[in-house]
């Protein structure tokens, strides 16, 4: 899963929520499933955790100008 990207492993993902909400699978397919589903939805929170540390927030000051800023979320202690 390594060179997965963020989108292919969603999609994986839905297509798993879908197999297993569909009732259709044995328990132990179920389970297999339901396994899978959670190493693409730990790899999406990653993936999400990742791109949130990386954005930057451009700030216009009063003068014209823009200052990078790190986004933070509100409640963010860090």
């Amino acid at each position: 899963m390594a060179a997965e990207k963020f989108e292919t492993s969603l999609k994986k993902l839905e297509e798993v929520v879908k197999k297993l909400e569909g009732g259709e699978l044995s328990l132990e397919d179920s389970l297999k499933a339901f396994e899978e589903g959670v190493k693409h939805a730990a790899f999406c929170s990653r993936k999400l955790d990742e791109a949130e540390r990386r954005v930057e927030l451009l700030l216009k000051q009063k003068d014209g100008s823009f200052v990078k800023e790190e986004f933070r979320l509100e409640d963010d202690q860090g």
